[in-house]
């Protein structure tokens, strides 16, 4: 019977700290998991080479071999253990700044040792500052491999770990998940001869295309990762198919009537993905759709329709949004919309009071709430829908994998669950779409509504502060309102970071005749509308804000934005933090003001926002400098990540990834579930739900 290849690691006796709690800190539970720590790095402990010639590498990485000549403890300029190592050509000093004293018996007088360490030029002579070293005996043999160095943690050393990948190979069952023909066909290595590789590669390898991941070892890993990846989402999405979800096709009069009472034509692409809604939701089956536009597309009236159509079809929808600004933005605009056409909707936040609450979740629970609009609270248990048909989730990498699929669970009766409708202002790349969604389909709005301007950005140092406030209060002046977004609320001594209460303390004393507001993230949410519908209402002129304007709010007036210490910022709360200006007819300017020096990741941010306002190119640029991780928000969500693959350069594996997990899960059941159990070890329910 073959062995499991997400075996556990044999348990040894139970004592504090022992090395399988140490190693399931770094995620390694199983042999598996041991397999697919590949090492970081390699070093070359291969060869010996004779000291004369050592002294000309300086600067260099070299191997010696000698025996001590003299072991001493030195106090000039500071206390440190000063050896010095000798062979039939020269000789060379160890140099040792931290000690223990058990390292001067090692390294006594007569001992052979094998030093590995930069070179350098010392006072006598050629010297190595505390190299990597070990007492042998005349005639040790070398390794016959580059020997690997992988990512450890504390209590976790190198020769621990190597020593458990070894044991893991002894027990691993190392039959290939892929057919030979298939495996042949793609040109992929087998799957044991490239891990073997990867763990102890033979000197005459080309470490150059090890450390790039780009040899032919690499290029089976991560294929192996992508179609697992791809395997899992196109099975989860074949299950879902497999779910009943009630048909919201259209029975009432709402749909068309709503349709009839917007005061603007929807664009060519809100009408194509409306349709493209409107055919998922009216099958039996439960539609998860992604929807992304760039800020300003027109999302939030698409998904406004979407709800009309469900309630149309006698089904409640809810609408759930990360922040309650975001939310109570969506709640007003609904409203507004569908309020006059008799649709009841319901509002749903943590921060209402305990009364208020109860009736909400009253009219939800009676239906007599047809469209739900709220935080994270729309998901408490107390919250109970009799009839559930769709679901909609804005900035729905925001929220963690529970989150989300707590909402969804909020329809279920019996087997029928929801239909689900993501939506993302953050576009999504093209190549992190088809590995990150492959269950889903994908609509995009890739059309700004007419009459947005455009926004000229500009890079500004802090140092002409005093210029940008009096630039502000000419535009203020002139009618036109301000935004000045600050980073953080209260000081901070680690970042010396100007302050939204500080800022507005300062534009209040430097603007007599302007009124200035502040909205932070500690503020009452009472308090917080208050500032915000006089700022809408043009009687405040300048605002002074957190990040919590990042999304949601939609003043017209405003043109121009300064944003304070944008090297702060990353790409994609830059661009939405912009995206909060150009919604009106007059000229817009985005001033981003750094504090410099800036290093090299904060330069290239700022030239790529001066460069282009186009959501998808600084969407692929963010891509690139953040990776796929910290781009979804997937470190904090619970999302998979991939470990080998990278998404620019291994566009075609992905593409090749995509094409066979289809084949396969057409015509090779057996082969989908190796490759999954060998991959995955039952865990495929954390990629996506």
């Amino acid at each position: 019977m073959p062995k499991s290849p997400s075996k556990t690691i044999a348990k040894k006796a139970s004592k504090p700290n022992r090395l399988e709690d140490k190693l399931a800190r770094l995620g390694l539970r199983s042999d598996m998991d041991l397999l697919l720590h590949l090492p970081m790095r390699y070093e070359d402990e291969t060869e010996i080479m004779p000291m004369r010639d050592a002294g000309f590498m300086a600067g260099n990485t070299a191997q010696v071999e000698g025996v001590v000549t003299s072991c001493d403890i030195q106090y000039r300029p500071r206390r440190q253990l000063v050896v010095t190592l000798s062979d039939d050509s020269s000789q060379l000093i160890l140099r040792f700044l931290n000690f223990y004293g058990s390292q001067t018996k090692q390294l006594a007088e007569g001992a052979r040792v094998r030093a590995r360490g930069e070179v350098r030029h010392g006072f006598f002579g050629p010297e190595m500052v505390h190299p990597a070293y070990k007492v042998v005996e005349e005639g040790a043999a070398l390794p016959e491999a580059l020997t690997p160095v992988y990512p450890a943690g504390e209590g976790v050393s190198q020769t621990v770990l190597r020593k458990a990948i070894a044991d893991a190979m002894k027990r691993m069952d190392w039959h290939d998940t892929l057919p030979d023909s298939l495996r042949s066909g793609l040109g992929l290595m087998r799957f044991e001869p490239a891990i073997r590789l990867l763990h102890n590669p033979p000197p005459d390898v080309d470490e150059h295309a090890l450390i790039e991941r780009t040899h032919p070892a690499w290029t089976r890993m991560k294929f192996d990762e992508l179609l697992a990846q791809q395997l899992s989402l196109k099975r989860a999405q074949a299950a879902r198919r497999l779910k009943g979800a009630a048909a919201l096709s259209i029975r009432g009069t709402l749909f068309q009537a709503f349709l009839a009472t917007l005061p603007f034509k929807l664009t060519g692409a809100q009408e194509r993905v409306l349709k493209e809604i409107q055919h998922d939701i009216s099958e039996s089956y439960p539609m998860q759709r992604l929807l992304q536009g760039d800020v300003g597309s027109g999302k939030t009236i698409v998904a406004a329709l979407a709800a009309a159509q469900a309630i149309d079809s006698g089904y409640q929808a809810a609408l759930m949004a990360p922040t309650e600004i975001l939310a109570e933005q969506h709640f007003r605009k609904i409203t507004q919309w569908l309020e006059p056409l008799g649709v009841k909707v319901a509002w749903l936040t943590g921060s209402l009071k305990k009364k208020e609450k109860t009736e909400a979740q009253a009219m939800i629970e009676s239906g007599e709430a047809q469209l739900v609009v709220g935080t994270h609270a729309v998901i408490q248990e107390a919250v109970q829908f009799p009839k559930l048909g769709l679901v909609i989730v804005d900035e729905q990498h925001r929220f963690g994998v529970g989150q989300r699929l707590a909402l969804r669970n909020k329809g279920m009766e019996g087997k029928i669950v929801p239909h689900q409708l993501m939506m993302s202002a953050t576009p999504i790349p093209r190549t992190l779409a088809m590995t990150y969604y492959a269950d889903l389909e994908v609509s995009v709005i890739d059309e700004l509504p007419p009459g947005r301007t455009p926004i000229v950005t500009r890079v500004i140092d802090q140092n002409r502060r005093d210029e940008v406030i009096d630039r502000i209060h000419v535009a203020a002046r002139e009618g036109r309102q301000v935004y000045w977004v600050c980073p953080l609320i209260e000081e901070s001594e680690a970042l010396q970071l100007q302050t939204a209460t500080e800022t507005h303390q300062t534009l209040v004393e430097a603007l007599p005749d302007l009124r200035v507001g502040l909205v932070h993230g500690r503020l009452k949410p009472a308090e917080k509308q208050l500032v915000m519908d006089a700022f809408s209402r043009g009687e405040v002129h300048v605002l002074v804000a957190t990040t919590v304007i990042e999304v949601g709010v939609d003043v017209p007036n405003a043109s121009l934005m300064v944003i304070e210490h944008a090297e702060r910022f990353g790409l994609s709360q830059l661009h939405q933090l912009r995206g909060r200006i150009g919604r009106g007819s007059a000229a817009s300017v985005c001033l981003l003001m750094y504090q410099g020096p800036l290093g090299i990741v904060a330069k290239e941010r700022l030239a790529i926002m001066r460069e282009t306002t186009d959501g998808f190119e600084i969407a692929r640029r963010d891509l690139q400098i953040r990776g796929p991780g910290d781009f979804l928000g997937a470190r904090q969500s619970g999302e998979a990540l991939l470990r080998f693959a990278d998404l620019e350069g291994d566009q075609p594996l992905v593409e090749q990834a995509r094409d066979v997990a289809q084949r396969l899960l057409q015509e090779d059941l057996a082969t989908v579930e190796a490759h999954l159990a060998r991959w995955l070890g039952g865990r495929e329910d954390y990629l996506k739900v």
